[in-house]
């Protein structure tokens, strides 16, 4: 076999990379890390500088075997996996947390594979020797750490073995019981909430609200100008980040149409608001949400209701609404763990780390009982 890190992914072929990804996760796509490679929402100054690790058989480079996603990082913005503190204390101690190594999806806090495999790769000669590759390349730049986000349990567990702390965190997630439509998803809650919900999508009813869902073939550069307009809306109310640029939406609207899904709200036949989705093949993931006048409940019935509605009409089995939210939970989407998986360089830092991650997965364990004991659903709808 034959290791090499990379600065780009783009002299890669889009096949050699997409057959590795055995989930159709849309965000796993070699074409999703080009768009964010080729309009600038990574390298540049923005803190995202592409390592990606490439395995191939041999040093010819014509068979790639197994890749990972992976970054050199100048920050902990855009990952979802919260660490700030731990690089507070990096500084308060006299040292210096960044740079350091992150297995991840920019921006993106949607669970997949983070090391990603041929058929007929081996998987327990490679991930060994890939963890040990990357800590080589970690001290080579001077990083502090490694971190891999949002990974399965199952690679979350394999990488503890191989030196690593596992962390539990959590995201709600809505799954399809079989449900015939959404009214039949109704009849499974609480007469409270099913009464709450049908008074939330009237009032956008009421406010001769028009919402169409556009396939990503359906939506115009013009669309997209407007989509991102509303991106940046919320980015300004939140006080956050804009990590992406209207070149982006454009790129993953042209190359990726076919795993875009964009749920369009009209006022007198104006778009006035805009939630965009991808899908892979059992699951919606809901990425991005905004809009340019204010009307009552709308939020919910983009980004909620008509994509729970959706997945029915489609047999999706998961959505995925994405980061923190506990009002998801009144509408539906349960409290699901997350995982992923870090390594200190710093022998007592690690330490301490491992101590606090201990006491973290106790809260999200109870955290998630607590949540569990108040779900908008019917007891018997859930046994």
């Amino acid at each position: 076999m034959y290791l090499e890190f990379s600065e780009t992914i783009q002299p890669l072929s889009t096949n050699s990379w997409n057959r590795l990804i055995t989930d159709s996760n849309p965000f796993l796509r070699h074409e999703f890390f080009a768009a964010l490679e080729t309009t600038g929402c990574v390298g540049g100054q923005s803190g995202w500088y592409p390592q990606y690790l490439l395995v191939f058989e041999n040093n010819s480079r014509l068979t790639l075997l197994a890749a990972v996603p992976l970054y050199l990082k100048t920050h902990s913005y855009g990952e979802y996996i919260f660490d700030w503190a731990w690089a507070n204390a990096y500084q308060h101690a006299g040292l210096e947390y960044y740079p350091k190594l992150v297995a991840a999806v920019p921006f993106t806090p949607a669970s997949g594979p983070r090391l990603l495999l041929s058929d007929y790769a081996n998987h327990d000669r490679i991930l060994p020797l890939i963890t040990d590759t990357i800590f080589a390349q970690a001290e080579t730049l001077g990083c502090s750490s490694v971190h891999w986000l949002f990974c399965p349990e199952q690679q979350a567990t394999d990488l503890h073995r191989l030196g690593y702390l596992k962390r539990k965190t959590y995201q709600y997630r809505w799954v399809n019981q079989g449900y015939h439509d959404f009214n039949n998803y109704l009849g499974n809650l609480s007469a409270k909430k099913r009464k709450n919900i049908r008074h939330e999508r009237r009032d956008v009813e009421e406010s001769n609200i028009a919402i169409e869902i556009l396939n990503g073939k359906d939506i115009t550069p013009a669309l997209w100008d407007t989509f991102h307009q509303f991106y940046i809306d919320t980015i300004r109310n939140h006080g956050a980040m804009p990590y992406l640029n209207a070149d982006f939406f454009h790129a993953v609207g042209k190359n990726m149409a076919d795993d875009i899904l964009l749920f369009l709200a009209r006022h007198e036949n104006r778009p006035v608001a805009g939630a965009l989705f991808f899908r892979s093949a059992d699951t919606l993931y809901g990425r991005y949400w905004g809009s340019l006048q204010s009307f009552d409940k709308l939020h919910f019935e983009l980004c909620y209701y008509q994509a729970i509605e959706y997945c029915i009409q489609h047999g999706l089995q998961y959505f995925e609404a994405g980061a923190q939210g506990r009002h998801k939970l009144s509408r539906g989407l349960l409290p699901t763990p997350t995982y992923s998986a870090h390594w200190l360089k710093h022998p007592q830092f690690n330490n301490a780390v491992a101590e606090y991650l201990q006491h973290e997965k106790n809260d999200v364990d109870y955290e998630i009982d607590k949540l569990n004991e108040h779900t908008p659903f019917k007891a018997s709808s859930l046994s």
